[in-house]
């Protein structure tokens, strides 16, 4: 079954992002995910938006994701997106 990241983010360096947004890319598509939404416009329709940014990346299953979260290489450029950006990221099962 297939699993998603969803990133709801609030940046506040955008320079340092855009390297994260570079490096992070190819990682991801090097553990099979790919980019479902990737920033774009927000409009709400009901409720607040708590961070302006969304991410949805698709991976085949739970642990294709956890794999590329944990991986040695993500988590050499993590510190990246942290230091430019704050909010929240979570795995999802699709249906």
């Amino acid at each position: 079954m297939a699993a998603y990241v969803l990133a709801q983010l609030r940046v506040h360096d955008p320079t340092t992002f855009q390297h994260y947004r570079e490096k992070v890319a190819p990682l991801i598509e090097r553990f099979g995910g790919r980019y479902i939404v990737r920033g774009g416009e927000v409009s709400p329709l009901e409720g607040q938006v708590a961070d302006p940014r969304l991410v949805i990346i698709e991976f085949a299953d739970r642990d294709a994701a956890r794999r590329w979260y944990e991986s040695e290489a993500y988590q050499e450029i993590l510190p990246l997106r942290l230091n430019a950006a704050s909010g929240s990221v979570v795995i999802v099962d699709g249906v």
